[in-house]
């Protein structure tokens, strides 16, 4: 599901939503695929100290601050970023390492049809291209192992807003994008890519869908 450039508050909802269905016995798996507006988002372990930038830095480039639920530390989501929200029901057999470790195999073999080498780092999540992070990935397991949260592919994103955290905790590390290692594409381009790699790798058949298709939901406003 594309529904273009959500706000990351109600995506979260969305997913909450998505989760509540899915724990109840309703509606199917579903991959949303999104640009959120800028954002900075703190993980349960988020150290405060990692997020640098002040509210007068924050004011100037209209950057949000949200704290969530997910596992991991301080990241940035904004334009110019696919950001992959899986909601679905873990098998019994991948775990919560095999599924990160599952996420990690899409977006390497999306940036390996750019002619890009992707590779995992002991001790981190994501992708990286040498030292610097392309994709940051942080999810969470609830009840009945429904999944949330999940990936973010820095495409064509301004890397500047990278400046206003240490991105993920980590200080020695730098982050890049697909259009500053040299990839000339588009975020719907490269949602397409990440939708074929995650049918291959997780052997699932993808269907389009929209928002009204979601009629399993309780679409009422929430306060």
């Amino acid at each position: 599901m594309r529904p273009g450039t959500v706000g990351y508050l109600d995506a979260w909802q969305l997913q909450r939503d998505l989760v509540a269905a899915r724990q109840g016995g309703r509606g199917r798996d579903v991959l949303l695929l999104l640009e959120h507006p800028p954002v900075y988002t703190l993980g349960k372990r988020t150290d405060r100290a990692h997020l640098l930038a002040d509210e007068a830095w924050l004011q100037r480039r209209g950057i949000e601050v949200v704290e969530v639920d997910r596992g991991g530390d301080i990241t940035y989501h904004g334009p110019g970023q696919l950001v992959g929200y899986p909601v679905l029901r873990l098998s019994s057999t991948r775990g919560v390492v095999g599924y990160v470790r599952a996420l990690e195999e899409v977006l390497i073999r999306v940036l390996a049809t750019y002619g890009v080498t992707g590779d995992r780092v002991d001790d981190y999540t994501g992708v990286w291209v040498e030292r610097a992070k392309v994709a940051a990935i942080g999810v969470r397991v609830a009840s009945k192992g429904i999944t949330s949260h999940g990936f973010a592919l820095n495409v064509t994103s301004d890397l500047d807003h990278f400046g206003g955290i240490v991105p993920c905790g980590i200080p020695d590390r730098d982050v890049c994008s697909l259009a500053s290692l040299g990839v000339q594409t588009s975020v719907a381009e490269v949602a397409d890519r990440v939708e074929q790699a995650v049918a291959e790798v997780f052997a699932a058949t993808l269907e389009t869908a929209t928002l009204d298709d979601l009629e399993h939901l309780d679409r009422r406003p929430h306060s």
